[in-house]
């Protein structure tokens, strides 16, 4: 494992603010972190239901866009970290959320869910050497690294996370 963070100069500028989330030089041991499980496994069901406005999503669908996203985040580390040289294009995060149906699951199947997909991104994260995760292929236009991809994975994460305790953890909401 890599002892450093990524530099500017391997991801786009739009993902800095995930990568400055994550907090030292290990992104590994904190994904392995089950806390926001358990964090979201204490939700109430009408607060798993709650949007703070009309046009946003509720916490199902932010639970099902970071496990969209930290999918698409890993096969495009799989794929570099394989020397694949093939430009991967971006993803329109908004039509992955509407076809989700995330609404008409249950909070537990989400959870589940995330919990496999962390699992698979961790034990992918543990078959890199230093060779792969310093490899660099194209996604969305921009250069990226196999690191930071990892990084951006667990700032995602953390990113959400900060908007669900800011904007929907409300003493109305989790009634």
């Amino acid at each position: 494992m890599l002892d450093r963070r990524p530099v500017p100069s391997e991801y786009n500028p739009y993902y800095e603010g995930y990568v400055n989330k994550v907090v030292g030089t290990d992104f590994l041991h904190q994904l392995r972190n089950t806390a926001v499980f358990d964090t979201l496994d204490s939700l109430s069901p009408i607060l798993w239901a709650y949007r703070y406005a009309p046009e946003k999503w509720s916490i199902k669908e932010m639970v099902q866009h970071m496990i969209d996203t930290e999918r698409v985040f890993a096969y495009r580390a799989l794929r570099i970290a394989r020397n694949d040289k093939t430009p991967m294009a971006g993803f329109d995060q908004d039509p992955y959320v509407e076809a989700g149906n995330a609404d008409q699951r249950s909070a537990r199947s989400l959870l589940d869910e995330w919990s496999i997909v962390r699992g698979a991104t961790v034990a992918l994260y543990d078959s890199f050497g230093s060779v792969e995760l310093e490899r660099v292929g194209v996604a969305s236009d921009s250069e990226i690294s196999v690191l930071a991809l990892g990084y951006m994975i667990l700032g995602h994460q953390l990113h959400h996370m900060d908007i669900i305790n800011e904007r929907y953890m409300t003493p109305n909401s989790n009634s």
